[in-house]
């Protein structure tokens, strides 16, 4: 039987299922595309005692997140503008100086420390996949190739000490066991220390009908909720929330130890938003089924009509999201010819499962299409003032989630 993997209830209720899937980051090079690929089940359940939404276990989390994972922060400006303003911010509101110690769980790429570095902060990346981690120590992070949870919290500050703040952008959807990652966060938190948390909100998917976002990296899909369950197992209050517009609607939970801090009213009235929609009830996780599957119709038919019509498209953006999409739709290159991205790690590979080839953006300029299917929605704008000469020679820029939607 299925059971939750923070609460350890039995999972009887499937939300959405999306096919059987290779992990969305898993990406091909022209060797090994005749080889068999892995795939696993990709559906998501709720949890009825705790309303945390998952994946099941179904491969092992070193296997998802390799030497060779191929995701860098710092390809997107937008994000960088995203953690450039958070580092600001955070620097004035908390009081930090050239003796704080900030540490952050997934940094990636240093996109987010380099900031804080700047600013005269001692800083410590924790970061389990050694490309990234490498890309990090290459900006000057101090950075160790670790997976945060209970015991390695522990150690690490044993070691360089207990911080004042600790961030854990987009990580929390990431961990199989949140309980023992929060545990972590806890172990590292100075005693009047502050975290805080980045996720996509639960709520924001299903409302944007964003089931894309739902791929094997990400085991959990949270709620204040939920979130707030996991964090008081590990003897951590949230007494902030802020509603951000990254990832197609976020939530920032500012964390301390238990009884550090008051409550703000922003975390009263987040739960009160979440219970007026009915995450506390199943009929809230009932309909996202039927409509990912009119949003898949309506792309392959646009997709076949274009085909018919003699029509070249290609994609933008070589993201988890988009390989969830295109997997579930069975879209292969008679339909999407090619994928460009902007991540010099990803151009000349090609796409786990669909086995669409990737390409610098510029071969939008050698291989005029007449569309582009932006993959990574949540970054359309900035894909559009990146790429004029398309609509400079009559292009269309078309995103499919939670419509079709052409410009």
């Amino acid at each position: 039987m299925l059971t939750c993997r923070f609460c350890k209830s039995p999972l009887h209720h499937k939300m959405i299922d999306l096919g059987h899937q290779p992990p969305s980051n898993a990406f091909l090079s022209a060797d090994t595309l005749t080889q068999p690929e892995m795939t696993y089940p990709l559906a998501a359940y709720v949890c009825e005692a705790c309303w945390l939404v998952q994946l099941p276990d179904h491969g092992a989390t070193g296997a998802l997140f390799g030497p060779d994972y191929a995701y860098f922060s710092s390809t997107s400006q937008s994000w960088l503008a995203h953690a450039k303003h958070y580092a600001d911010a955070a620097y004035g509101r908390f009081g930090l100086n050239d003796e704080s110690l900030v540490i952050e769980a997934a940094s990636n790429d240093g996109y987010l420390l380099q900031y804080f570095a700047a600013a005269g902060c001692r800083t410590l990346g924790v970061e389990p996949t050694a490309s990234t981690a490498a890309a990090a120590r290459a900006k000057g992070i101090e950075t160790v190739e670790l997976f945060l949870g209970t015991g390695t919290g522990e150690a690490l500050a044993e070691e360089y000490g207990r911080a004042d703040l600790v961030v854990a952008n987009n990580v929390l959807a990431h961990v199989p066991d949140p309980a023992d990652f929060a545990a972590g966060i806890a172990a590292l938190l100075a005693p009047d220390g502050v975290a805080t948390v980045e996720f996509p909100h639960l709520m924001r998917l299903v409302s944007g009908l964003q089931f894309d976002t739902i791929y094997h990296e990400h085991f959990s899909y949270l709620s204040l909720l939920s979130a707030e369950a996991i964090m008081k197992s590990a003897g951590l209050a949230i007494f902030d929330v802020d509603e951000l517009p990254t990832h197609g609607g976020s939530l920032r939970l500012y964390l301390c130890h238990a009884g550090a801090q008051a409550e703000n009213p922003s975390v009263e009235a987040m739960r009160q938003t979440e219970r007026d929609a009915s995450l506390h009830t199943l009929s809230y996780y009932c309909g996202l089924q039927a409509q990912a599957e009119t949003v898949k119709n309506a792309l392959v038919a646009w997709l076949l009509e274009a085909k018919a019509k003699g029509k070249r498209v290609a994609g933008y953006g070589a993201a988890a999201k988009g390989n969830t999409l295109l997997n579930f739709a069975g879209i292969r290159s008679d339909l999407v010819a090619f994928v460009c991205d902007a991540a010099p790690s990803k151009q000349g590979l090609f796409l786990p499962g669909s086995h669409i080839s990737i390409h610098a953006p510029d071969k939008l300029d050698q291989d005029a299409v007449d569309d582009v299917l932006i993959l990574p929605w949540n970054i359309a704008d900035e894909v559009r003032a990146s790429l004029p000469q398309v609509t400079a020679r009559g292009g269309r820029f078309v995103t499919a989630i939670p419509e079709l939607r052409f410009s």
